[in-house]
């Protein structure tokens, strides 16, 4: 009988450390500054003409993630262009969206 866990066919294969053990993937490195630059976003995007508090930036795997929900789409424009300001040359996903705030078009039915 093989024991599942001990198993070290192709899936387990990789780079060996000098005591023959798999090592562990590095993480992508950050950019040197980059971590600053994402600090000094979302310092504006709290400070600045915005004051938007509900979108984040985190530096994660080699990238910039900015997510967030913000009430407007001019509110989401301001956002996306003080990242392109901030966080040019890095590679940076952005998951903003805009927050339905208009009025239902049906009354809702309780039970």
């Amino acid at each position: 009988m093989s024991d599942p866990v001990g198993h070290q066919g192709p899936a387990a294969s990789g780079p060996a450390s000098a005591d023959g053990s798999p090592e562990a993937p590095e993480a992508p490195e950050a950019p040197e500054n980059a971590e600053y630059r994402v600090a000094h976003l979302q310092e504006r995007l709290a400070a600045e003409e915005l004051g938007e508090l509900g979108v984040r930036a985190e530096f994660r795997a080699g990238a910039v993630a900015v997510t967030g929900t913000v009430p407007s789409a001019r509110c989401r424009e301001t956002v996306l262009r003080l990242a392109r300001e901030e966080l040019a040359g890095l590679t940076v996903h952005t998951d903003v969206v805009v927050a339905e705030t208009a009025r239902p078009d049906h009354a809702e039915e309780l039970w």
